[in-house]
């Protein structure tokens, strides 16, 4: 049985939960946000609450649906916050001569290489760069969706991911990189 899975997700003012079928639908203020979950769970919507339960004849034996159970209920967290606070990552461009740059829908990154990398920004998310300070440019990555900031964060870093010995790369901002010695010449 799932613990996290037991618990009730409090629906806060101005949202809107709706369950039709096998999807569940979360409005804000700003933003819809939509989640397909498995047919061994059951969502309702009870008052200021929405519940996930197992569905009508499906043991708790059932591993798939003990093991969906919590990320189920995680997701629906993670949306219900995401239409009213929304998610951020942080990153930082380091390098000298390095930039970044939003260019329509696109994100150009300029890191080392002979062209530079463009990258889609997805619907949904907002990609804001900030001024460069030094070698570091931040760069900041916000939107309701968790997984979908949280996915072009990661997808950003590995364009060019920081190195060890001088420290340059797309590195989150709060990542520490351990810098290792390098070689020494002479004895």
């Amino acid at each position: 049985m799932s613990r996290i899975g037991k618990k009730a997700v409090a629906i806060p003012a101005g949202v809107k939960v709706s369950v039709s079928g096998r999807t569940v639908e979360v409005a804000g203020a700003k933003t819809k946000l939509s989640y397909a979950f498995r047919h061994e769970l059951k969502v309702s919507v009870d008052g200021p609450a929405v519940k996930v339960e197992l569905a009508p004849g499906v043991t708790k034996d059932n591993r798939q649906a003990n093991a969906s159970w919590g990320s189920t209920r995680a997701h629906i967290a993670n949306m219900i916050e995401g239409v009213t606070k929304g998610y951020e990552k942080q990153m930082h461009v380091v390098g000298t001569g390095w930039s970044a740059a939003v260019t329509g829908k696109n994100l150009k990154l300029v890191c080392g290489f002979a062209n530079p990398k463009i990258l889609a920004i997805p619907d949904g998310l907002q990609v804001v760069v900030d001024k460069t300070n030094g070698d570091i440019t931040p760069v900041k990555v916000s939107g309701a969706d968790k997984q979908l900031v949280g996915q072009f964060a990661s997808k950003m870093r590995s364009t060019r991911k920081p190195e060890p010995y001088n420290g340059k790369g797309i590195k989150y901002a709060e990542e520490v990189i351990q810098k290792k010695q390098g070689k020494q010449f002479g004895a």
